[in-house]
């Protein structure tokens, strides 16, 4: 099983670490380009992410993979399924495209305002991005966009140690890995939702307070994706890759491809 974390973090970030033995699954999670460990690929887009998973299973005889997406990270696994990388996908929280035009009316001021920055001036809002690379500053910003159900779960001091372990490993070689992701996912993806063949599972919690995720909480992004099913606890919040991780990995293990 594939993860692709969210927004500054790699392959540090878990999930579900107590259940993937006995459901069998090996997760499998690599660093984008420019974060932690991977080397930086300017001018990448987000079908290179998805030609460089395909060769490393291919390289590893992996085949069967199913994947998850968590936050920034949704983008870059769809992009994935959309060229027949996976067999079934699940999109938890998920940065939905903000770039499309079914939103221009649905965003917030500042998120109208970086998508608008992105399309008119892509290296300059680039280099914006960038200032916001510090681990620190970036985990206080999180915290600003969560609402109490998802600071609760953010401040537990086990797991707030893990995941600002893995933002600290993801930026150590700096932010322009975490600047570039950001381009990619504001501005119009490069692929037609409609070729994502495999069945996609949208999980959002309708406690979800990110202004960054999705505006309708994957109403919309089910109407565009062929094989798609929308899950929506109510009381959750952003944070239900890690307070509904048996459900979100049982129902994905259900899913295969048609």
């Amino acid at each position: 099983m594939l993860f692709c974390p969210g927004a500054a973090t790699g392959r540090h970030l878990g999930f579900g670490t107590h259940l993937l033995g006995g459901l069998g699954i090996r997760l499998i999670s690599a660093d984008r380009p420019g974060l932690g460990a991977s080397d930086p690929d300017p001018g990448r887009d987000l079908l290179g992410f998805a030609t460089d998973v395909a060769e490393m299973f291919r390289l590893r005889d992996i085949t069967g993979v199913r994947g998850v997406g968590f936050s920034q990270g949704a983008p870059f696994l769809l992009a994935c399924a959309a060229t027949g990388v996976l067999t079934a996908a699940a999109v938890v929280a998920g940065t939905d495209e903000l770039a499309h035009p079914s939103f221009a009316a649905a965003l917030p001021a500042d998120v109208t305002a970086m998508v608008e920055a992105v399309r008119t001036d892509p290296a300059g809002a680039e280099t914006f991005f960038a200032g916001y690379g510090d681990p620190d500053a970036f985990w206080q910003r999180i915290l600003d966009m969560s609402g109490a159900a998802d600071r609760a779960v953010y401040t537990d001091p086990v797991f707030e140690a893990a995941y600002r372990h893995a933002m600290s490993d993801a930026l150590a070689p700096g932010p322009a890995g975490y600047a570039r992701d950001t381009v990619l996912a504001s501005a119009r993806w490069p692929f037609d939702l409609a070729r994502v063949r495999v069945p996609v599972h949208l999980w959002y919690g309708a406690a979800d307070t990110s202004p960054v995720h999705s505006p309708d909480l994957g109403a919309t992004l089910a109407t565009r994706l062929p094989d798609a099913e929308r899950h929506l606890p109510p009381g959750a919040g952003g944070a239900l890759l890690w307070t509904h991780t048996t459900d979100i990995l049982r129902t994905l293990l259900a899913s295969a491809q048609g």
